[in-house]
């Protein structure tokens, strides 16, 4: 099977070559035939690596040792639910890249296989040479169907089938590694499909916004799963890796972070493109850096340039992608230098209190924060390659920048909206503050009083009421005008207005969710942790809780040995969980690892880790950690990624324009 797998790998790279080759040509002579035959090599490079996954698949499922990846990266004690996670080493994680990047590409051709022909073949001349990139670090620098070789005294060379593999990493047994790294890929893959229309834009002249148009669902689509995948690492970290936080600051996590952060620059300053014919020179530079940093977080993965527990081992795959990015970025931005003239904007600024203001700062605002934690991500690796030693830099300083800058956009994500296009007066700015400045107000006064002295608490608590109360309105005032216009009860009044607005008003649902994120991160004020020994019998009591021990005890498996205590947690007397910490050591990699066990509400999480024995083997050792508002980030999420699937659905007008252009355009092909 693996052979085959070898065979489908080289068929798709063969396929890409030629999609490569025939989009050029097909721009080059202007024949539709070569368009058709360069999207039919699309479709087969999609059914070519399809198959190479299903038989990495195979190899895992049916434990074929002989091959290097599953020695690896599985054993025959692993939960076949665990096989099926291919991307669990380096060259799975690249395979489930080119993988996606084959569904992207194949779905964006299918979509437009008879319109907007002018911007097609580069699009698939774009997707199709960075799949070719991914195919050969597949091919030649990180084959998932490697065997292993053994060499004789006498030179000999033959395949070696170990006993029993090495297993997977016990911090990759967790449900959420099943979802997480496949949702936070669509994220970083699916920007390629708008740099791809970006790149189109450029390298035809078609500088207008029928590239902003294309792609804007394209781009919505990818940054709901980059959100999502995101939020899906914070809460396997928070799971599985028993420090009682869902963030560290740490490189890899940086680097999924940068791509969100311009990704949603340029999904707000499309809008005034759109709107006002403004910002094309910006927008096309953020969508570069967005696809550009996007290569640079799979770079820092597997480059081993930082020390990180989500990164692969040390390897020369690193120069490889540190040669494309270089090369990806040289051609950018020479093609935007050569088409700076047809990138003028067709307006300018009217005022600053206008919303084309307030996107602009809030894109400036989300560069500085990209900017200060790609300068905190770097300054590690550029203060070695300069002094020789390696200064680290930690969470400390990446909060104390970051959160004055949170803490504004979160400002922007109100305010914004109350903005009228091109100027607002000071009466009507006054007019549209007012109530929520005062529930601001309001809610400054009452959080003291209720005891939240922390600076930074007040002012995120207080602004997240300021935003609701400001999305509040937007929404109250729209349902009250259908309500007086159409005759129509609130509900179906506020179902239309969002049906038949579902950019707007779903974006208003999307904010919403950041905000609840953001009451659930200033919860991380006011956590507590404590360590404690406890033997059978025993209790004791932290911040209000009740922990009885009712039994410490063991086992055992094919797969890990294990210690766990059986603990029941009271409320005011009330039993209102059991909980089984956990320490285990797996067999096959010796690795230790903790499975936390949490009691979850949406006031706090009771999270406790189960670390060993004391000396007298008597009594269990718990790290305890009380977090308030932990669940709030996931429900946020949630209701972030309800509001950009609202968005995602096609508008009235929007569905009109295109059955007409494909209808005029499938006309002008026939004449």
């Amino acid at each position: 099977m693996h052979q085959l797998g070898n065979f489908a790998l080289t068929l798709a790279m063969a396929l890409a070559v030629f999609a490569v080759i025939s989009a050029i040509m097909a721009i080059r002579l202007k024949r539709g035939d070569l368009l058709r035959v360069a999207q039919r090599s699309v479709y087969g490079v999609f059914g070519s690596v399809l198959l190479a996954a299903g038989c990495l698949i195979y190899v895992l499922v049916t434990d074929q040792m002989q091959i290097e990846y599953v020695a690896s990266y599985s054993n025959l004690a692993l939960s076949a639910f665990f096989k099926y996670t291919f991307w669990a080493g380096q060259a799975g994680s690249l395979l489930l890249w080119s993988l996606l990047l084959a569904g992207y590409s194949f779905a964006v051709t299918y979509r437009y296989r008879n319109t907007h022909l002018q911007l097609m073949p580069y699009v698939i001349l774009v997707t199709m040479a960075t799949q070719v990139f991914f195919l050969a670090l597949n091919l030649w620098s990180a084959n998932p169907f490697n065997e292993l070789i053994s060499v004789s005294a006498d030179g000999s060379r033959t395949v070696f089938t170990p006993v029993d593999g090495r297993g997977l990493n016990p911090l990759l047994q967790h449900p959420a590694m099943i979802i997480h790294p496949p949702t936070l890929f669509m994220g970083y893959v699916g920007f390629v499909i708008p740099f791809a229309f970006a790149m189109a834009a450029l390298l035809s002249n078609q500088l207008g916004d029928e590239w902003i148009k294309l792609s804007r669902r394209w781009t919505l689509f990818a940054w709901m799963f980059q959100t999502a995948g995101i939020m899906m690492g914070g809460w396997w970290a928070y799971e599985e890796l028993g420090w009682g936080g869902y963030w560290a600051w740490d490189p890899v996590e940086n680097a999924s972070l940068m791509p969100w952060l311009t990704g949603t620059a340029f999904l707000h300053s499309v809008i005034i493109q759109e709107k006002r014919g403004m910002f094309k020179v910006w927008n096309v530079s953020l969508i570069i850096a967005t696809y550009i940093l996007c290569i640079f977080g799979t770079f820092l993965t597997r480059s081993g340039v930082v020390s990180s527990v989500h990164a692969f081992a040390q390897g020369s795959i690193g120069t490889f992608f540190l040669s494309y990015i270089i090369l990806a970025t040289s051609i950018s931005v020479a093609l935007v230098v050569h088409r700076l003239p047809g990138l003028k904007s067709d307006n300018k600024l009217d005022s600053a209190l206008s919303r084309e203001s307030s996107f602009l700062f809030n894109n400036l605002v989300l560069l500085i924060s990209c900017f200060s934690v790609l300068w905190g991500t770097l300054f590690p690796v550029l203060s070695e390659a300069v002094t020789g030693e390696k200064i680290v830099v930690g969470a400390p300083f990446f909060n104390k920048v970051n959160i004055p800058i949170a803490l504004f956009l979160l400002f922007l994500t109100g305010a914004g909206p109350l903005f009228a296009w091109r100027r607002t007066s000071l009466g009507t700015l006054m007019k549209t503050f007012r109530i929520p400045l005062l529930a601001m107000i309001f809610g400054i006064i009452g959080l003291y009083f209720a005891g939240v002295h922390h600076l930074y608490g007040l002012m995120s608590f207080s602004l997240a009421l300021f935003v609701i109360i400001a999305i509040f309105t937007e929404f109250y005032r729209g349902t009250m005008a259908r309500v007086r216009s159409n005759a129509e009860n609130i509900a179906v009044a506020l179902k239309n207005l969002i049906w038949k607005n579902k950019r707007r008003y779903g974006g208003y649902i999307v904010h919403f969710g950041l905000v609840v994120i953001f009451i659930g991160i200033t919860g991380t004020i006011f956590n507590y942790e404590t360590k404690s020994q406890i033997g059978v019998g025993e209790s004791i009591d932290v911040r209000g809780y009740t922990v009885v021990c009712e039994q410490i005890s063991g086992e055992s498996n094919d797969n890990y040995d294990s210690q766990f205590a059986i603990l029941t947690l009271k409320r005011n007397g009330e039993v209102i969980d059991r909980l089984k910490p956990e320490y285990r050591v797996y067999k096959a990699s010796e690795q230790p690892t903790t499975e936390v066990a949490l009691h979850k509400s949406l006031r706090e999480d009771f999270y406790t880790v189960f670390t060993g024995l004391d000396d007298s083997g008597q009594k269990a050792i718990l790290q305890i950690y009380v977090n308030p508002l932990v669940a709030w980030l996931w429900f946020g999420t949630e209701i972030m990624v309800f509001g950009t699937l609202i968005c995602l659905l096609p508008a009235y007008q929007e569905d009109r324009v295109e059955v007409k252009l494909r209808r005029k355009e499938g006309v002008a092909e026939n004449a």
